[in-house]
């Protein structure tokens, strides 16, 4: 099977069902979004984490696909994994449980700190970007309601996987200063 079938050429693509769309379109940007999310987790996850780390985003690159064939397949399809309240508990669950090996937060903090916290800072914003485009289309189609909770919860649980990595490898949180303040200071 090759890879390209050149029935995009012309700018549209098919959806889960047969409907042809333009590239372009509300669903496609939202599930192309998420689709981003996912590689920024790859790449995050070559970077270097721990094991139960590396393996949580595993199972959340496996979730992205869900999510994914969630958006791309409109209407009701019972062949097509759909995101459910299960999938929003499981990222819940992992937050509590992260959160409470953190130090709280006192302040902003910036991206960065380890590779592997960067690019998942990254991620969470990429997936930010994904909740939004999918706002954009429930405003204009039917959309499982569970898709946008989750996207919501995934960047939760990537900002604190981002503050574990750093954590667990012996780097700080990289502190947010006010410009204003740090003019102060000279």
């Amino acid at each position: 099977m090759k890879i390209y079938t050149r029935t995009g050429d012309a700018g549209e693509t098919g959806l889960f069902g047969g409907q042809r769309v333009t590239k372009d379109t509300l669903r496609v940007q939202a599930y192309g979004s998420a689709d981003e999310c996912n590689a920024a987790l790859g790449v995050a996850r070559a970077m270097g984490l721990d094991p139960e780390l590396d393996n949580l985003l595993a199972q959340v690159q496996n979730q992205l696909f869900v999510v994914g064939a969630d958006l791309a397949t409109p209407g009701e399809n019972p062949n097509i994994p759909r995101v459910s309240e299960a999938d929003v508990a499981f990222l819940e669950g992992w937050i509590d449980q992260i959160e409470g090996e953190l130090a709280p937060l006192r302040q902003f903090i910036l991206p960065g700190g380890t590779p592997a916290a960067a690019y998942l800072h990254l991620a969470r914003t990429v997936c930010r970007r994904a909740e939004r485009g999918v706002v954009s289309l429930a405003q204009a189609e039917p959309v499982n309601a569970q898709v946008l909770a989750y996207l919501n919860r995934l960047s939760d649980l990537l900002f604190v996987v981002a503050r574990a990595a750093n954590a667990r490898a012996g780097a700080a949180d990289v502190p947010w200063v006010s410009p204003r303040l740090a003019r102060q200071g000279e």
